[in-house]
């Protein structure tokens, strides 16, 4: 395992770069990292949407979350792999279709994480921003969602983990991010292969473990500002 790792360390890290494309680790983190950044923006829509009063918006973001959330990853890899490039009529890229069936997977998550952030605070926000002038979409950027956001912290942190796993599964389609790498690796080092994935186990328990106790640590300081009044 030690011999693994110090022959393919670099590999296992940022793939095959510089000769070509960053991979390995570096590759998942900048997959989960798009991914769930780009996911945050449609997910408060469909959150901001999910607690309104127009029923037809309230309607199709609830069947967007239970949809998507009821739907296996790899289901929606293999939808946009082989639909998007019939609708726009040209190739797509691996990585470009792997961060598009994450952002669409993601966001059905991340939208119940900012529903309940929405939904944990006093009812009594909304009415005083509303009461000082503020329309309802300039009381929800200005006061509720910036508070909002402090209390999602932690649980998006948490789904930044999830989002870290959920990507070893692209690598069935080809994208380069680091189970991609322990799958060639294991190409070369055929008698191996328990080291190899034990390699790549411990990057992924390494990174999620630091991240889910970071989250604790994150959450014990948030509720400590909140009992104090700071």
């Amino acid at each position: 395992m030690l011999d693994i790792l110090s022959q393919y360390g670099m590999m296992f890290l940022v793939g095959t770069w510089p000769s070509g494309p960053v991979g390995g680790f570096a590759g998942t983190l900048i997959l989960a990292g798009l991914g769930l950044g780009l996911s945050f923006p449609l997910a408060v829509l469909m959150a901001l949407a999910r607690t309104g009063h127009i029923k037809a918006l309230r309607v199709f973001s609830t069947i967007w979350v239970y949809t998507f959330r009821g739907i296996p990853l790899v289901t929606i890899i293999f939808w946009v792999y082989f639909l998007l490039p019939v609708m726009i009529g040209t190739t797509v890229p691996a990585f470009t279709t792997a961060l598009s069936a994450i952002v669409v997977y993601e966001s059905a998550f991340l939208t119940e994480i900012v529903r309940a952030g929405l939904d944990g605070l006093p009812k009594g926000q909304m009415e005083a921003a509303r009461s000082i002038g503020l329309s309802y979409f300039k009381a929800m950027r200005s006061v509720i969602l910036p508070q909002a956001l402090v209390n999602m912290i932690p649980s998006l942190l948490n789904q930044f983990v999830s989002t870290i796993k959920a990507t070893s599964i692209v690598y069935i389609i080809g994208v380069q991010e680091i189970t991609f790498s322990a799958q060639q690796i294991n190409s070369i080092e055929m008698t191996k292969a328990l080291s190899v994935y034990l390699v790549l186990a411990g990057f992924y328990f390494v990174a999620c473990l630091g991240l889910s106790q970071f989250s604790k640590w994150l959450e014990s300081q948030i509720r400590n500002r909140q009992l104090h009044g700071v």
